[in-house]
């Protein structure tokens, strides 16, 4: 798995003439074209199967009517093709929060969410509270996102994915907006949302892995499972069940076992340090070997 560079919050909070400036969007043109580009991409992805497909059926057969069902399919996926990237380009320019400024510098009184075309200002007496929310599977970052709730409406700000705010440190930028908006008795919250539903079995683990990440043998990963409440899954793969029905195989939850090997980390961890302050030191055996 890939881990991206941690970024600092100087990088993605500015200081501007008029107060503190939260950016989630860099680039308002990269942005759009990385909007532009997968609607693009999309349906011609889909649809290349089918266009080959009738394409050559139309070549071999040389009938009208199939050389009409590739030109249907064609102008089907074209129009896909426009609509999608409409949608989507609306959707990014209408819905996607570029920063956030708290105004003025010192105590905020109102703060500002800029959009691609549009600003609104709201004052901070309207706004009711502030959450952070991190997104995490198998205890890896996937996103981040930052609530404004006010009197009448809900404010969801998500960083594009290249943006150096998808890789700050979540506790960081509360610990940040809880400075700034403590001023003015506005609470900001932390929460941490972790992915549970992972596919079956695509996406649960076996023993042999289960067993390397736990630090214990095979033969004990099903004990420790069962004491740790970890769900497994037991099914026959495809091949199994033409040749040999009744050999299953047995996964583990990826999200209980993470949360099992982190306790193991720290049950051992803590096993060393008990161990390491009650061993006697070279000043206390000295001591006992001169009594």
């Amino acid at each position: 798995m890939e881990t991206r560079r941690p970024a600092s919050l100087a990088e993605v909070v500015l200081p501007v003439p008029t107060g503190w400036r939260l950016v989630f969007v860099r680039s308002r043109g990269r942005e759009l074209a990385t909007a532009l580009g997968g609607s693009i991409m999309v349906p011609p992805v889909v649809a290349a199967p089918l266009l080959l497909g009738a394409l050559v059926a139309a070549v071999i057969s040389g009938s009208s009517f199939a050389w009409g069902c590739f030109w249907v399919l064609l102008t089907l996926t074209v129009v896909a093709v426009v609509v999608l990237a409409a949608a989507m380009l609306f959707a990014t320019v209408s819905l996607t929060v570029r920063w956030v400024e708290l105004r003025p510098l010192g105590t905020p009184a109102q703060f500002v969410i800029a959009r691609f075309l549009r600003s609104s200002t709201t004052a901070m007496a309207d706004l009711q509270r502030v959450v952070v929310i991190e997104r995490l599977s198998l205890g890896q970052r996937k996103s981040i996102k930052v609530v404004f709730h006010t009197r009448t409406e809900k404010v969801e700000c998500e960083p594009a994915q290249s943006a150096p705010l998808s890789r700050v440190d979540a506790q960081a930028l509360t610990d940040w907006l809880t400075g700034q908006l403590g001023q003015v008795q506005v609470p900001v919250e932390r929460q941490t949302e972790v992915k549970r539903d992972f596919l079956r079995p695509d996406e649960w683990w076996t023993p042999s892995h289960t067993a390397q990440l736990w630090r214990v043998p095979v033969g004990e990963v099903d004990n420790i499972a069962a004491q740790r409440g970890v769900e497994i899954h037991r099914y026959t793969p495809r091949a199994a069940a033409l040749y040999s029905p009744a050999t299953s195989v047995i996964l583990y939850d990826p999200a209980r076992a993470y949360e099992v090997a982190e306790e193991l980390r720290a049950e051992r961890a803590a096993d060393q340090a008990a161990d390491g302050a009650a061993a006697p030191g070279p000043a206390e055996d000295e001591a006992t070997d001169s009594r």
